[in-house]
């Protein structure tokens, strides 16, 4: 007589099924929070790309000098921190450089990055994400405005 120690004869082979069953799904959870992580870096650093495009067209002298400088600072920003966009696009709302000295008035800066993501190869999800963001900085009341 053959005795099994611990395992009963008709669970014999239950782990190995158990296996081959939560394996697929335990990979795509996987999957799932590394992609999740990806965007919200990526998410993240388009933010900080679009507050440090602000900030530079706000402490530029005029509309012309803003758009320069918020388009360097975008793409100097996304470089830093290592995200590579398909293609990017910085658009500034230059407004408030007419309004006279005196008036309050801010600079919006709307950064678009297109990430591509296909490396992670996640049912579902397409290959390239378009993050976008936009911030906003405020010009200096008494400071002299050129339009």
């Amino acid at each position: 007589m053959t005795r099994t120690w611990g395992v009963n004869a008709r669970e014999a082979g239950s782990v190995s099924i158990e296996v081959v069953i939560l394996a697929p799904v335990l990979m795509l959870f996987i999957l799932g929070i590394v992609f999740g992580g990806r965007y919200a870096l990526a998410q993240q650093g388009v933010q900080t790309a679009a507050a440090d495009a602000a900030r530079s067209a706000s402490i530029a002298r005029s509309a012309g000098e803003a758009g320069d400088a918020a388009a360097s600072a975008a793409a100097s920003s996304l470089a830093n921190q290592n995200l590579s966009c398909a293609s990017q696009s910085v658009n500034i709302d230059t407004g408030a450089f007419a309004a006279p000295p005196g008036t309050p008035g801010t600079v919006s800066a709307t950064v678009t990055c297109v990430v591509d993501m296909s490396d992670l190869a996640f049912p579902g999800i397409p290959g390239n994400q378009t993050l976008t963001s936009t911030m906003t900085s405020p010009l200096d009341t008494y400071r002299s405005r050129n339009g």
